[in-house]
């Protein structure tokens, strides 16, 4: 640009931050600021990103032990559903043996009841049988001695 010339000095300028230049080729006047402006929005943006990626860790872990205690959960559950199954199982197992020894018992008293009766007839018979001989014994005596 031709012929600028600075109305104001160094120090002035670094104080205000602005400074006027003057142009003789209009005799006009140009107010320029330059003061230093800071960008903001960067470290703004930096830090929104940092904290935007926090939450999102954040959000990963929470959502990363949900789903583990929803796992443990259903591990859980489905344990406790196989112990309710084979104990389901097991009595299943044990009243089928309860009626079998049942059965067993039954047969074995009927068994021991057949025997005792055959044993208690057998000795009726015979004791009915010593009766008859003793009473027909008594009798030839009694014959004998009329």
């Amino acid at each position: 640009m031709a012929s600028l010339a600075l109305t104001a000095s160094l120090p002035k300028i670094r104080q205000s931050g602005s400074l006027v230049v003057r142009n003789n080729r209009w005799n006009s006047r140009a107010f320029l600021h330059c003061t230093p402006t800071y960008c903001q929005a960067s470290g703004r943006d930096k830090g929104s990103d940092a904290v935007d990626k926090a939450v999102d860790a954040a959000k990963q872990g929470a959502d990363a032990a949900k789903q583990t205690g929803q796992d443990i959960k259903d591990k859980a559950a489905s344990a406790a559903e196989d112990m309710t199954q084979k104990t389901k199982e097991v009595a299943g197992k044990v009243s089928e043996t309860v009626q079998d020894m049942t059965e067993k018992a039954k047969q074995t008293v009927q068994g021991a009841w057949g025997t005792v009766k055959e044993t208690v007839a057998g000795k009726a018979e015979d004791a009915k049988d010593c009766v008859k001989d003793n009473a027909e014994a008594v009798k030839r005596d009694m014959d004998s001695k009329n």
